[in-house]
């Protein structure tokens, strides 16, 4: 009865235009408050803890480009793998290269937050959340996610989907998962971001590959809810799909006194 009227009470609120009863707010940036939805999601955007700094490891030499480009560990072998199998594609070679790694939350929010204001190329926080994951809210904090970039392009700007038309586009998109990497943001998809032929994000090309497993849980609610085009198709991990988050707690129930009757004398 209590929950009843609770959720009367926030439905009339919404009707109304107020804030429901209990709803929360996140300032992202100066001038720039959001709400936080009751999943914990921003803007369309799960939330994620941010990797362990002592359980990242630098890429493979001469991958990044401008900044260093830090993985999980588990991570590095199939990169390795990948940059090698692309070097010895014709037409393909050594152009793949990391243009956005690791980012911790506090990079995550300039990152997020410098591309908001007048002649910038967003007008307020959900314009902005349409292209860059809010702070707190990427999947670059886990280690496990990559923006590529291609070199030599001079016709294909970095985090552009013009790289889905250049040689080394099209073979990750046609081979990335063969080494546990999926996009991330398929056209289309249902969290409202641009498609992002360049961020891909590594689970594994099986559950049984060292750190998979962390990986896969690590991101299990994006894949479910939100699944990546083309992912990584392992049916050994299905049994992930019944993992959700607990239940809210029951509302205890309402105590009554039982009614004490006057005797009759």
């Amino acid at each position: 009865m209590r929950w009843a009227m609770r959720w009367w009470l926030a439905a009339c609120a919404c009707l109304l235009g107020a804030a429901p009863l209990g709803a929360q707010t996140e300032q992202l940036c100066v001038g720039q408050i959001v709400p936080v939805a009751l999943d914990g999601r921003v803007l369309g955007h799960i939330p994620y803890e941010q990797a362990d700094p002592s359980e990242l490891v630098s890429a493979p030499p001469g991958f990044a480009i401008g900044q260093p480009c830090l993985i999980q560990r588990d991570v590095a072998p199939d990169l390795a793998r990948l940059l090698a199998a692309a070097a010895n594609t014709p037409g393909v070679g050594t152009a793949l290269h990391g243009i956005s790694c690791y980012r911790s939350v506090e990079h995550q929010r300039a990152v997020f937050c410098n591309g908001i204001g007048p002649r910038k190329h967003a007008r307020d926080a959900a314009d902005r959340a349409r292209v860059v994951g809010p702070p707190g809210h990427s999947e670059h904090a886990t280690g496990y996610a990559i923006d590529f970039g291609v070199r030599p392009s001079p016709h294909c700007p970095d985090v552009d989907d013009c790289i889905a038309q250049t040689p080394a586009g099209r073979w990750l998109l046609a081979h990335a998962t063969d080494y546990g990497f999926e996009l991330s943001f398929p056209p289309g998809n249902a969290q409202g971001v641009t498609w992002e032929p360049w961020h891909w994000r590594w689970v594994g090309a099986t559950v049984n590959a060292p750190g998979a497993l962390r990986a896969r849980l690590t991101l299990n609610r994006a894949r479910i809810d939100f699944p990546a085009s083309p992912r990584v198709n392992d049916t050994s991990d299905h049994w992930l799909r019944i993992i959700t988050d607990p239940p809210p707690a029951a509302t205890p129930p309402i105590s009554i006194a039982p009614l004490q009757l006057p005797l009759r004398r």
